[in-house]
């Protein structure tokens, strides 16, 4: 049984609440990251993702009020999180299940990684296809 540590970055993305959401969005972008995690004294209290931005400039009225208001306006508070030791199929169902593409790993309460749903694709995929495709 493949387990969540196994697939996940171990590469966290992260941006203080107060980061502009443009802050954000060049943290996801120089880091080739759908998301970056929320945290406040290290501590996740949210997840801010690609479908964030789109929600964020969707809005009606002035895009460059929107650009630069604080992430924690825009993020996901109090995201969903999976241990580390779950099996990829529990990851797979509680992110299919949570309409999520990223989801914050912990062990002990403390983040330890994201696991994506390109993770999870990989992870399952033939092993024939993944070394063709390494």
């Amino acid at each position: 049984m493949t387990t969540v540590r196994e697939i996940m970055s171990q590469d966290l993305v992260a941006v203080e609440p107060s980061v502009t959401m443009m802050g954000a969005v060049e943290a996801m972008s120089v880091n080739h990251a759908g998301s970056v995690l929320v945290l406040e004294d290290g501590a996740l209290i949210g997840i801010f993702t690609e479908r964030d931005v789109l929600r964020a400039l969707h809005q009606p009225g002035n895009a460059d009020a929107v650009r630069v208001s604080p992430v924690r306006s825009w993020m996901t508070s109090d995201p969903d999180t999976i241990g580390a030791e779950a099996s990829v199929g529990e990851a797979l169902d509680h992110m299919l299940t949570g309409g999520f593409r990223h989801l914050p790993v912990t062990e002990r309460g403390v983040v330890v990684g994201v696991v994506s749903m390109r993770d999870l694709a990989r992870s399952l995929a033939k092993p024939d296809q993944q070394t063709r495709n390494g």
